[in-house]
């Protein structure tokens, strides 16, 4: 999947449909004085539905999408016939879709199961015909009820990535690198900051034909949550992972500082992050020989007291075999 066809975040303004009016009809026939009321009811008018489907996994389809009308109702008719339902409108998102309401940003539902309906707009109810209304003191009504107006609404779709493990790292740590050389996704590659512009999915073929759903996010600067940079607007995948790796360069001027500004980045956007299981790996190894990396994990293990950690390099092919099985362990304890 391209960049430019990622799309998470689109407006849609939504409409149902209005519910058809009652017939106030008198029954006429040959030889049939009085036939009374026979009016019947309006049909409902047409709903908007969400829909979820597993065979979407951005809301490109929806990118130019500005408008949608479900049908309405028909009118209610002569011999107590009711009015057809107005036609209902599916709107299909990938699976991990957040729907808002535009004006006040409420949260008003989420999808998350394949083949899963919410009713976003629901169709107008449709009027009595004058049948109901008929009594003993009122054997001829003459009035029927009009149909009710549909709901008006606009809404905000937000996709929110569903994957496994959550690539985390300040720009060009090489975390487009890592997700090319484990799964067959094709990120942007190149020597400079911010070349990931929209979230990467790779899935990452294991053992016994079994996989795991890897996230390449944009990379992450100090203040990322309040805005700065690309974190802030894609910071928000990041809360479907149930694992995140934590990717720090092996050059890196400070490996426990850049750790510890990725997690307050985290902690300030959503303090429940804290909460997800955390493996931090120490990319591009390869510029490291026998002692250097020795003296190297001897800090580590001090500064990062109870938090695993792991030495690979993407370039050379080196411990990304222990990766794998590590995390399928996370995965699946």
């Amino acid at each position: 999947m391209t960049e430019g066809n990622f799309v998470d975040y689109v407006k849609i303004y939504v409409a149902s449909g209005k519910g058809g009016k009652g017939s106030s009809h008198l029954h006429r026939e040959k030889f049939i004085e009085k036939g009374g009321p026979d009016g019947g009811d309006g049909g409902r008018g047409g709903h908007v539905i969400i829909k979820g489907s597993k065979n979407l996994w951005t809301l490109f389809h929806l990118k130019f999408l500005r408008h949608v009308k479900s049908g309405h109702g028909g009118d209610g008719g002569s011999s107590r016939s009711t009015g057809h339902d107005g036609e209902d409108k599916f709107i299909e998102v990938p699976l991990g879709t957040v729907v808002k309401d535009k004006e006040t940003g409420e949260i008003l539902f989420e999808i998350t199961e394949d083949g899963e309906t919410k009713i976003l707009a629901r169709g107008g109810k449709g009027g009595l015909g004058n049948w109901n209304f008929r009594s003993s003191t009122n054997q001829t009504p003459r009035y029927a009820q009009p149909g009710i107006p549909g709901e008006e609404v606009d809404v905000i779709l937000e996709l929110k990535v569903l994957a496994d493990v959550g690539l985390v790292g300040f720009p060009n740590a090489g975390k487009s690198t890592l997700l090319s050389v484990l799964t067959s996704a094709k990120p942007k590659i190149a020597d400079y900051a911010f070349t990931t512009l929209k979230p990467n999915l790779g899935i990452v073929a294991y053992r016994d034909f079994q996989s795991f759903v890897i996230a390449d996010i944009p990379g992450i600067i100090e203040g990322a949550a309040e805005g700065k940079g690309l974190g802030h607007y894609f910071l928000r995948h990041i809360e479907r992972n149930s694992t995140l790796l934590f990717l720090v360069p092996a050059d890196a001027d400070d490996i426990k500082k850049e750790y510890e500004i990725l997690l307050d980045e985290l902690r300030r956007y959503n303090p429940e992050m804290l909460d997800k299981d955390r493996l931090l790996v120490i990319s591009k190894c390869d510029m490291l020989d026998d002692e250097l990396q020795k003296e190297m994990k001897q800090q580590l293990d001090k500064d990062f007291k109870g938090l695993e950690y792991m030495f690979i390099s993407s370039v050379a092919q080196k411990g990304l075999t222990e990766l794998k099985d590590k995390l399928w362990k996370m995965l699946n304890d």
